[in-house]
């Protein structure tokens, strides 16, 4: 008897389980169809007549028009796709951008998408682009698009929930991006555990590199995902919660608050921060670090009709100062070397940069150091540099470097570099089995430098690590192949893209002094990183060629034809 009621528990259990399954892949299903940009069967749909046939040719693309939507045409072995015509980055036109391939690359930071299918393939990022349905008839080109989608210009991937009594769990130490695209990319492949993020700021994940560039914005404008999207798809986010310590030997992390918590797997995605001032003054009040959300709003009501001293010439350092010159009562900039960061765009874009600011009223302090801050009752007055300048300051910005925030690791067994960067494999791997690394903590092999092992502070990045250290948790092995790409202002914006470190040579297209340009950085007779300034899509272009694993020698860089850059 008392078998038989155990076996009647069993079955209950089992029935009740298979229930919800079903009832969770019911809701998956629903959404798939709901975020689903293409026509459905009786759905209303809007058809327009784009283009004949003849007036695309492979491989290219065309901006056209459906109703008022805006649509991007592409044309790819013979074959037509339609998809949104805006980056889900920052809505910068695709039409500008470089096709290579099946994949169109933004033009200004170098997020990619498919364009059989819109879904977005390289960051920066979160969102895919909407795909619509093409039809070619008696030469003629159309694209029709449902009407209720007719004005959306991105949309979320189909992503899972939680299923109810699985309590497998991942734990992401870290709110940047890198835990986002982690987070994001588990529930898109049917993770049906925990998804839980612990990050030190009192927001969710936001968008940092907006800090340094606009920073009295108001918290709403940089979030990157709204709290209901959070709880829609089950990602618990854990706000001004620190982990103290990891021991990986029962998976066990614990939190500035004391508490305990289990992981099933770990990933260390906790960036890096701002590094202070060892001189004296430096904790006395006006003395600021760009770090967190409340930094940026901070250090803008601090400086406004005040004088600002930015110490660091560095792209944090340029972009504040930027900002600040026309809001402070004076802005001055003290640099370690002759130009701002000479060592990785070289002097002469340095000094370009320089000449930009200095029109903006930035003073430049250059071959030099802060030795000493003095103060008056506890607040900052003045700046002492080692050449014997003493500059008046009421504010005084540090973007003087950064320290991987990995010491909480201290007898984890999780191996660090000598700069204490997390170490990490192809697969986001680290030394200690589950726990994965991603993002500016970690030390990791770059494809397009030989698998040499590097540590990048780029958002784009971070994202793409991110993702894969979700795949391979997954067990879907990913390699981390991304090329990086990064871009700053001046207020012009600067694009880069590769790894110039240690280059020999630039070649540049264009002229600097004038503000518009292409740099080739070059090592061993090969180009290894692209900067350029109104040379639109060239830096996308290389990029893409880069990612392809092809190899772009100093001859090509040297010559005038530049029509490989598809220029």
């Amino acid at each position: 008897m008392s078998m038989h009621i155990g076996a009647i528990r069993v079955l209950t259990k089992l029935t009740r389980h298979l229930h919800l399954r079903l009832q969770f892949r019911s809701i998956h299903l629903s959404s798939i169809v709901a975020s689903s940009t293409r026509p459905a069967m009786n759905e209303e749909v809007v058809t327009g007549l784009v283009c004949q046939e003849s007036e695309l040719q492979d491989g290219q693309m065309k901006e056209v028009m459906v109703e008022d939507q805006k649509v991007l045409l592409v044309r790819v072995q013979g074959q037509y796709n339609a998809i949104g015509s805006k980056c889900s980055h920052y809505n910068a036109p695709l039409i500008k951008g470089t096709l290579v391939g099946d994949r169109v690359r933004c033009p200004f930071h170098g997020a990619c998408f498919n364009v059989r299918n819109g879904d977005i393939e390289e960051y920066p990022g979160l969102d895919s682009l909407p795909c619509y349905k093409v039809k070619v008839e008696d030469g003629s080109v159309y694209v029709s698009i449902s009407k209720k989608s007719l004005n959306l210009t991105k949309r979320v991937k189909e992503m899972s929930s939680r299923v109810p009594g699985v309590d497998h769990t991942i734990l992401l130490i870290g709110g940047g991006p890198a835990s986002l695209l982690c987070a994001e990319t588990l529930r898109q492949n049917r993770y049906e555990g925990r998804v839980v993020m612990v990050t030190r700021d009192t927001l969710p994940p936001f968008d940092k590199p907006k800090l340094s560039k606009a920073m009295n914005l108001d918290s709403s404008n940089v979030l990157l995902r709204s709290s209901d999207f959070f709880q829609r798809y089950d990602i618990e986010v854990w706000t001004q919660k620190e982990v103290v310590s990891v021991n990986p030997s029962n998976k066990m992390v614990k939190l500035n608050d004391g508490t305990q918590h289990h992981y099933d797997q770990l990933l260390i995605s906790t960036g890096c921060r701002a590094r202070p001032l060892s001189c004296p003054g430096w904790d006395l009040q006006g003395v600021k670090l760009l770090q967190f959300y409340e930094d940026g709003k901070d250090i803008h009501s601090c400086s406004v009709g005040h004088k600002a001293v930015v110490v660091g010439a560095s792209f944090i350092g340029m972009e504040v100062a930027s900002y600040l010159s026309d809001k402070a009562a004076s802005v001055s900039m003290v640099g370690t070397t002759t130009y701002p960061f000479e060592r990785s765009l070289g002097p002469q874009i340095g000094k370009m940069t320089m000449q930009m600011l200095a029109e903006q009223n930035v003073k430049f302090y250059m071959n030099d150091t802060v030795i000493g801050i003095r103060g008056e009752n506890g607040k900052v007055k003045e700046v002492v540099l080692k050449s014997g300048t003493v500059l008046e300051a009421d504010v005084v910005i540090v973007g003087a470097g950064v320290i991987p925030n990995s010491d909480f690791l201290e007898g984890s067994q999780i191996e660090v570099d000598s700069r204490k960067a997390v170490i990490v494999d192809k697969f986001m791997k680290t030394s200690v089995a589950d726990v994965f690394g991603a993002g500016d903590v970690t030390s990791f092999p770059l494809t397009i430098r030989g698998d040499q092992r590097v540590n990048i502070g780029h958002w784009q990045m971070a994202q793409a690590h991110g993702r894969a250290a979700a795949l391979n948790m997954l067990k879907k092995p990913t390699k981390i192949d991304s090329v990086p790409f990064f871009w700053t202002m001046y207020p012009k914006s600067i694009r880069y893209t590769g790894f110039g470190e240690g280059y020999t040579e630039i070649i540049f297209k264009g002229k600097v002094e004038e503000g518009k340009f292409l740099a080739f950085y070059i090592k061993e007779e090969v180009v290894v990183a692209a900067a350029s300034m109104m040379f639109d899509p060239a830096v996308a272009h290389l990029a893409e060629l880069m990612s392809t694993g092809m190899i772009i020698t100093k001859a090509q860089a040297q010559s005038d034809d530049l029509t490989w850059l598809k220029m």
